[in-house]
């Protein structure tokens, strides 16, 4: 991971009904802090890595889009993280 290098992905329902590929360039590198980087569309998403007594607290600031209702968004970021968690937990 380096500022300018590319993030990419595909994300995908757990039941199959639909997915997309997602692509981003990072911006802004903090080792063990943070990163920025800027998605295909312009918006920029910062991903915040805090440690509290012993865990890390995992906190992403996002650019929402248009076409979809934010709340939709910010649960699909909310799913994304408990994923996340979920893993790096097992």
């Amino acid at each position: 991971m380096q500022i300018g290098g590319k993030y990419s992905a595909r994300m995908e329902a757990k039941d199959g009904s639909f997915g997309f590929d997602f692509e981003a360039i990072y911006t802004d590198i903090t080792p063990e802090r943070s990163l920025t980087y800027r998605l295909e569309d312009g918006r920029m998403v910062t991903t915040t890595f805090e440690p509290i007594g012993g865990q890390t607290q995992v906190t992403t600031v996002f650019d929402a889009e248009t076409e979809n209702d934010v709340e939709m968004q910010r649960g699909g970021w909310q799913a994304i993280l408990n994923n996340f968690k979920a893993h790096a937990e097992s």
